[in-house]
């Protein structure tokens, strides 16, 4: 049986990121994917012009038909917009039986704000406890925990402070620091420390949506979640290396670089 893993996000008319993002990334690993829409954005390679959020009865319904019917092996969640879609998604993905990648989405790649500020609190007490694995940049990381990490030695304690809302784990993206791009995986207890060469390519839009896409389809896959995280790394390295300019703007990262590189 082919994996099924459900995406709870935002819609990028780019194709860049979001649900498409997402559903790319599963096609490439191999995974069935499955969406629920939460908001709809005009958006492309220059910004985010407009955004719209859904019902939460709209999201909840989504979630239902797809979770009671087909089931799932692994649910991601993005642009969640509205401590109201917060908390719903939070309530739905707590009672489902199936490890949850949370990327707490806060602004897009231009830095068009993605989630309202009062979602915050939200984000921290009902959606980052329901998760297996939380995704947060540095920025993210400021947003909801108040810690800047401006070197990759304060990542750890960056770390810590996302661990005190209660995710099982959580991978400290360190992209937006100079040299290497290093995260930092850990649970408390034990560390996981993934480097890569940085890439001198400014089309990388999509990059979090998709690491954290392909986290969640190693995880649908029965992969632990040190080894989903590196093969996710992996895989987003590459497509960050083939990236594309698309628009007059930032492009996207190449979801499909692997067949590509068969060809």
């Amino acid at each position: 049986m082919i994996p099924n893993v459900l995406t709870v996000a935002g819609s990028d008319s780019g194709g860049g990121a979001g649900i498409q993002a997402d559903l790319k990334t599963m096609l490439a690993l191999g995974v069935h994917g499955m969406s629920v829409v939460t908001a709809v954005t005009a958006q492309n390679s220059l910004g985010v012009q407009g955004a719209w959020e859904l019902p939460v009865e709209a999201v909840r319904a989504q979630y239902r038909s797809v979770v009671d019917d087909i089931g799932v092996q692994a649910v991601k969640t993005g642009m969640l917009a509205s401590a109201e879609l917060v908390e719903a998604v939070a309530e739905l993905i707590a009672g489902t039986n199936a490890p949850a990648v949370v990327d707490p989405v806060g602004v897009s790649k231009h830095g068009d704000a993605l989630l309202a500020a009062s979602a915050l609190d939200s984000v921290r007490t009902k959606l980052l406890p329901a998760a297996t694995v939380a995704t947060p940049n540095l920025d993210e990381v400021a947003q909801i925990a108040g810690v800047r990490v401006e070197s990759e030695r304060e990542m750890r304690a960056a770390a810590a402070a996302v661990l005190e809302y209660g995710p099982r784990w959580v991978l400290i993206k360190g992209g937006h620091l100079p040299g290497d791009a290093v995260d930092l995986l850990t649970d408390g207890s034990e560390e996981h420390w993934l480097r890569a060469p940085r890439h001198d390519n400014r089309h990388t839009h999509g990059t979090g949506c998709t690491l954290a896409s392909a986290i969640a389809s190693g995880l649908a896959k029965g992969r632990s979640v040190p080894e989903a995280v590196v093969e996710a790394k992996e895989y987003v390295t590459g497509a960050v290396a083939a990236g594309f300019a698309l628009g007059g703007g930032i492009g996207p990262v190449d979801h499909g670089w692997r067949f590509r590189a068969d060809v």
